[in-house]
């Protein structure tokens, strides 16, 4: 059988190329690519969410057949620098597939006629879209820097990662900003995302770097040679990025004061539902995690290492081979399942019981919104409430109701059980998530019971049983 790895999200480091200049202010990306790449990054928007909106600084050279085959795309693309040039715009060609196969190479032509335009070689065949993420980064830092020393001013704290095609990284962006804030720190740039080209030179300033994602940023962060820290998740990683910004920008007293804050309004919540009932639920819960490598293990760490709940397996899902995944939700059936669309697919051709959460592109999902954070305080509480709630819909399934088959006729007591029907009713109720084995069990029963009664039975046996599960 043949082995699937990579999904839309890490297809490719063209789309890495045009999620990372785009985000940047003052840029203007050509794509040296056939028109259907504007359609599919610039209007169908990427990972089919609002994700990445509507590109206004994107234009494709609209590569044709006629160039593919025999001329080349060095005249489309003068035509549209042409066209673009603008004082105030820094132009950057970027290479597509099509393009690298064809073999242009813009370097010489560009640094002849415009030598203002810079060209990126996007190495669309050759890397993923996390390592063209990582270099695109990178390369922005070796062309655009001033090469002057560093000057830190203290306070400062710079976010490297935001960029187009992250999933949830509004609210995750938001809760950092949040925690910088509260133990004292000044919020230098959010890089590439709120920034311009002109910032770049000033990142190396900044007294303190905070990586966002696991993924990529860490080549431009060994660049600038500044303390650097991880995006926290949970609530023992926040505590501890607390306590280290506050060391590292000389703000301990701070730190320590908006912990204790923390500990009596954002984390209140957390502690009322530990107190609660259904806090005994919490070691009956199976999870799995099919995401990219920061949600994965961040996920994991959360709610398996602090919260006690059953961790089934966790994936980055730009390694992770797709067909294995698939067996093994189909083995495993975790209660909660935190995946992209594929995954959801996959719950659906398996008709499994398990209760599907978004968490990884690509997936029809919005998350614009800033209530809905992974990382930090806030994270650790929506992300507890999620399960929670969710909980307590799975319990709606346990209240006393009268249910009757379409004919309206109740099925209790009219068939009997065999015992080799009864063993198998058991062993497969015993593969649904814990707190959802009643009602499931119940279901499968009145399913049985109805399909014996209609073909005129008065017991059920095991072949009933399997034929409605």
């Amino acid at each position: 059988m043949g082995k699937t790895i990579r999904d839309e999200s890490t297809a490719s480091a063209y789309w890495a190329a045009v999620n990372t200049f785009c985000s940047l202010k003052d840029v203007h990306v050509i794509a040296d690519a056939p028109v259907g790449c504007y359609n599919l990054v610039g209007v169908a928007v990427i990972d089919y969410t609002d994700a990445v909106p509507y590109l206004e600084n994107f234009t494709p050279t609209s590569l044709t057949e006629k160039e593919i085959a025999s001329s080349g795309s060095s005249e489309i693309v003068r035509e549209t620098i042409e066209k673009l040039k603008a004082p105030g715009r820094q132009l950057i060609l970027v290479s597509s597939a099509e393009s690298e196969m064809i073999g242009s190479d813009h370097e010489r032509m560009l640094k002849m006629k415009y030598p203002d335009v810079r060209f990126f070689p996007s190495n669309s065949l050759g890397e993923n879209e996390w390592q063209g993420r990582d270099r695109a980064l990178q390369w922005l830092h070796e062309q655009f820097d001033d090469q002057t020393q560093a000057a830190v001013e203290p306070g400062t704290v710079s976010i490297i990662g935001p960029t187009y095609g992250c999933f949830n990284s509004p609210s995750d962006l938001a809760e950092l900003k949040r925690i910088i804030t509260g133990v004292g720190g000044r919020l230098h740039h959010v890089y590439p995302f709120e920034s311009s080209l002109q910032d770049i030179a000033d990142l190396k300033n900044s007294e303190v770097i905070v990586l966002m994602y696991r993924e990529f940023g860490n080549k431009l962060a060994g660049l600038l040679n500044r303390p650097l820290l991880q995006a926290p998740f949970g609530i023992s990683e926040t505590q501890h990025f607390i306590l280290e910004l506050g060391q590292l920008l000389n703000k301990n007293a701070e730190a320590e004061v908006f912990l204790k804050q923390e500990k009596v309004t954002t984390l209140r919540p957390i502690w009322d539902l530990w107190r609660g009932p259904q806090a005994e639920w919490f070691p009956t819960v199976r999870f799995g995690v099919t995401a990219s490598k920061t949600y994965a293990i961040g996920l994991k760490t959360f709610l398996s290492e602090e919260m006690g709940m059953q961790c089934l397996f966790s994936h980055d899902s730009a390694e992770a081979d797709n067909t294995l995944i698939r067996d093994e939700i189909q083995q495993k059936q975790p209660q909660f399942l935190f995946g992209r669309i594929v995954d959801k697919i996959y719950l659906a051709e398996l008709d499994a019981k398990t209760r599907f959460i978004p968490a990884s592109f690509p997936g029809p999902i919005v998350r614009r919104s800033l209530g809905t954070p992974f990382m930090g305080h806030s994270g650790a509480v929506y992300l507890l409430q999620e399960i929670v709630n969710a909980l307590y819909d799975m319990l709606f399934n346990f209240l006393p109701i009268n249910r009757r088959g379409p004919s309206g006729e109740d099925t209790s007591g009219k068939v009997a059980w065999s015992n080799e029907a009864n063993a198998l009713l058991n062993e497969i109720v015993k593969k649904a998530p814990f707190i959802s084995q009643i009602s499931f069990g119940r279901e499968l029963k009145r399913k049985a019971e109805q399909l014996a009664l209609k073909q005129g039975k008065d017991i059920v046996t095991p072949e009933t049983v399997r034929m409605i599960n």
